[in-house]
């Protein structure tokens, strides 16, 4: 039987520390959905893995259902300008509507705290989710894994209308 998650009773708040190694996993188990080989995965690993002195200093949120972790993010900077660091849905809930809902989550927090824009750098199989959601392509970075690799550079706009509705068609 396969698990399910369920959108309406999932509850997002602040992370604690104690998490990190299970966002980490989280992080890794949601990279590894898009079939990239374990060569690369074991490359993404230091990347991918999210430190409790992190989680206490940065804006770390978690969304879980049940007791269940299903998803999370991570927003850091200084205001105006602010990164998008992490976002990170379990496997089982991708296309579920679960990240939106984070990302939504992650603006109205990041507005909250003084932030006007966010930049990311998107997993190319990403990108459209990020595009559906506001963001816009700036450019391209160096990937920190593999340095020929170029990943999408994203921003998105922090406005008061802007990641209202998103990719999953939800408010």
């Amino acid at each position: 039987m396969t698990e399910q998650f369920a959108l309406d009773v999932a509850k997002i708040e602040r992370a604690s520390g104690e998490q990190a190694d299970a966002l980490s996993a989280l992080a890794m188990r949601s990279k590894a959905y898009w079939g990239y080989n374990q060569v690369f995965l074991d490359a993404c690993r230091e990347d991918l893995t999210i430190r409790a002195s992190e989680i206490e200093h940065e804006l770390v949120y978690v969304m879980s259902e049940a007791g269940r972790l299903v998803g999370y993010y991570r927003v850091r900077g200084v205001p105006p300008d602010g990164e998008l660091v992490d976002l990170f849905v379990d496997p089982l809930a991708i296309g579920q509507g679960y990240g939106g809902r984070l990302l939504r989550h992650a603006a109205e927090t990041a507005r909250e705290h003084g932030f006007a824009a966010l930049t990311l750098q998107s997993d190319p199989h990403a990108e459209g989710f990020y595009v559906a959601m506001g963001a816009i392509r700036i450019g391209l970075s160096v990937s920190t894994v593999l340095p020929d690799r170029l990943l999408p550079l994203m921003r998105l706009e922090l406005t008061s209308s802007n990641v209202e509705d998103g990719a999953d068609g939800s408010r």
